[in-house]
């Protein structure tokens, strides 16, 4: 069994936290996200700061809008999910930056245009937001739909990509989460 790593880093949309192995980057879980490890899983990892400095770089150039893409080692084979799961996590990462599609689209780019429900499913379960970017899946009718970081969080980085200047600040994340 392979260790767990983690370490925090404190964004433009409040604290993330990451997980990886010595293979690479496993999680990425914002406060109060929705699929975040329970806290007695998290007991068990060991913080380890040097072996995330890629992947801090990445995101803070990221957050500074000196980045667009991320070029990471990813441990594929300790994320887990189903092959439908992985088809959809691998389809997210061909979304470029500044770009939103809709569940229905994504969908239809795995080839499975009847499967809208389980897209959205399959995209709400993804373990590394941002950088596998589930946050640029949008409703059909343009409406922002749910977010494992929130809903708050999901509009900000649509804004922040589409050149906005990312208006909700770290305290509106906190008013959010406090009203569930």
């Amino acid at each position: 069994m392979n260790t767990i790593y983690y370490t925090e880093l404190e964004t433009a949309i409040g604290l993330i936290r990451l997980r990886g192995t010595e293979q690479g980057l496993t999680g990425l879980y914002m406060q109060n996200h929705r699929h975040a490890p329970e806290e007695a899983e998290q007991r068990g990892w060991e913080r380890n700061d040097a072996l995330f400095r890629e992947v801090r770089g990445q995101l803070t150039d990221y957050f500074a809008g000196r980045r667009q893409t991320f070029d990471l080692a990813i441990d594929r084979a300790a994320l887990g999910g189903t092959a439908f799961q992985q088809r959809v996590w691998a389809e997210l990462e061909k979304i470029p930056f500044g770009v939103t599609i809709s569940y229905g689209e994504l969908a239809q780019r795995i080839a499975n245009p009847n499967a809208v429900r389980a897209v959205g499913l399959a995209n709400g379960k993804n373990p590394i937001s941002i950088i596998v970017p589930c946050h640029r899946v949008i409703g059909a009718n343009g409406s922002l739909t749910g977010y494992g970081g929130g809903l708050e969080r999901k509009r900000w980085l649509l804004d922040f990509e589409s050149g906005g200047s990312g208006k909700l600040r770290q305290s509106d994340f906190a008013l959010a989460e406090t009203r569930g």
